[in-house]
């Protein structure tokens, strides 16, 4: 045999066993990969379970702490939380009707409760989501007549229409929610067959009038309220505190001359005379009535503040799903989305129930000192109800040690005595 066919056999023999080679490392990296596969999806499984379920514990745990806060601290139940109250409660109502039928699709991949409960819980989604906003538009209006048109506020914002604007944005979403989701009006005809079919599924699927409409009264009009009436509250705010540091000002200017103006006085008179009449002069520039309106034109500004990051924090969380809601309802089929990215979309919009009572805590000292007191009273009662119980347990013991230890004087001192009673009983009969 030659050496060109020598040669050959072994290029030949080396491209097999290459071959072979990589067929055997493909092979075994596809079944490692199917080995690791299972631990990777129930791994991503868990996590995203453990950051919904802390999504909905803390919306319900935080918005009943900021309702319990209220209840409990008279220096909280002013005007502007009742709203806030109505909106824990929407928050609270989101938590537990929209994000748990939520969780469970994200979690068995399926829906579980048929046709019907599809509807009910894409009418309690679009109705707390509205509700929610349709508050925060009530809160912006009610701070704009607080701080913008002060004089107006006690007359225009009384507990009767408070009481209105409430029972109104909670009645509200329902004609945008209920009536055109049970009567049909909000889909196409294409998604009532795909329903009847598919009955394990439960996508909310709408026509583009549905999503003009909804989107608009939902989100886009209040939004733009909202916007327009914390412009002109931080404007009214920022010149109402520049009057306030220029009024400061001069009254420190004037206190400094009525101080060096007293001190040439008293020289030159020998009395205090001058020195008193200035300082009298100063104090009416700081009368309590005065300093009552300061204080409560500082707490305004407060609340317009945190309330003012409340509605941006809202806007943050819901403006990507609207823009996909709208965007996406207009292309059609032209412009396809991932399911995870509208999962992802929908948990953020929910995520906005959880962050208002952290708000609440941090921008708000009246608030937050009522979480703390609030957390500590129910802390300190559950300890004391430990410490009641075992204090009960140990009286009942030393209760039991206390009537042994009588019998045993009872037997051993008693007798005697009742002895000696007799006898001296016996002695004043023989006399």
């Amino acid at each position: 045999m030659s050496s060109s066919n020598i040669d050959t056999l072994a290029s030949v023999a080396a491209n097999a066993g290459t071959e072979i080679l990589a067929t055997l490392t493909s092979t075994n990296v596809t079944q490692e990969l199917e080995e690791i596969e299972p631990w990777i999806d129930t791994t991503v499984l868990v996590l995203k379970a453990a950051i919904m379920i802390l999504i909905m514990v803390a919306a319900i745990f935080g918005n009943a702490l900021v309702i319990v806060s209220v209840m409990r601290h008279r220096k909280l139940r002013v005007i502007t939380n009742y709203f806030v109250v109505s909106l824990a409660m929407a928050d609270i109502m989101v938590a537990m009707m929209a994000m748990t039928f939520n969780f469970s699709v994200q979690i068995t991949g399926k829906w579980l409760f048929g046709p019907f409960m599809c509807d009910v819980w894409n009418s309690l989604d679009v109705y707390f989501s509205t509700a929610s906003i349709l508050h925060l538009c009530c809160i912006s209006v009610d701070r704009y007549y607080a701080i913008v048109r002060p004089l107006k506020y006690p007359t225009s914002m009384t507990k009767r229409v408070v009481a209105i604007m409430i029972l109104n944005t909670w009645v509200s979403p329902a004609l945008l929610s209920f009536v055109p989701i049970f009567a049909g009006w909000y889909t196409t005809e294409k998604h009532k067959q795909d329903v009847i079919m598919n009955p394990d599924a439960c996508n909310f699927v709408v026509n583009k009038y549905y999503a003009v409409i909804s989107s608009s009264i939902s989100f886009w009009i209040p939004c733009t309220i909202m916007i327009f009436t914390y412009a002109a509250i931080f404007r009214e705010a920022s010149r109402q505190e520049k009057q306030l540091a220029m009024r400061h000002g001069n009254a420190m200017l004037m206190h400094r001359h009525s101080s060096s103006g007293g001190t040439n006085g008293e020289a030159l008179s020998g009395s205090g005379s001058s020195r008193a009449l200035t300082t009298h002069d100063v104090d009416l520039d700081h009368t309590p009535t005065k300093d009552k309106h300061l204080i409560k034109m500082k707490r305004e500004h407060k609340a317009a503040r945190t309330l003012g990051i409340i509605m941006g924090v809202f806007i943050l969380c819901w403006l990507p799903f609207f823009l996909w809601y709208v965007i996406t309802t207009l292309c059609g089929d032209n412009c396809p989305c991932p399911d995870i990215v509208v999962a992802v979309l929908f948990w953020i919009g929910y995520f906005n129930s959880t962050l208002n009572p952290l708000i609440y805590a941090y921008f708000n000292r009246d608030f937050r000192e009522a979480f703390r007191n609030t957390l500590e009273c129910m802390f300190c009662n559950w300890w004391r109800s430990d410490m009641s119980s075992l204090d009960g347990n140990m009286r009942r013991s030393s209760l039991r040690y206390d009537t042994r230890t009588k019998s045993v004087y009872s037997e051993s001192y008693l007798r005697p005595s009742t002895a000696e009673r007799r006898a001296s009983q016996a002695l004043v009969d023989s006399l």
